[in-house]
């Protein structure tokens, strides 16, 4: 399959690139050998071989979903530098003026 610098003109128009003359000649020859490589790779006889996606079978190693209690309100509170009691209280940090 070959590719064509009116090909990857119109690829970097629609990636929004902008390519000297020279980057497109450049292109040209990459993507050209890059697609040279892949119509070898059609050729192989792959009958039997299972698609993966790693060479080495993986599984993942997962603990136990347990369910544990968390912070009380008054300790997770204790080390803040500023609360209202029930939840911390932080600058505003939003909008653009004075909130009152």
């Amino acid at each position: 399959m070959a590719i064509t610098e009116a090909d990857v003109r119109h690829v970097a128009m629609l990636a929004r690139l902008a390519l000297t003359d020279q980057q497109v000649g450049s292109l040209t020859a990459e993507l050209g050998s890059l697609l040279g490589h892949i119509d070898e790779l059609r050729k192989l006889d792959l009958d039997g071989v299972e698609p993966t996606a790693h060479p080495l079978a993986m599984t993942n190693r997962m603990r136990e979903d347990v369910v544990v209690h968390g912070l009380a309100r008054e300790e997770a509170l204790r080390n803040a530098p500023d609360t209202d009691g029930a939840a911390f209280v932080v600058p505003a940090i939003t909008g653009g003026g004075d909130v009152s």
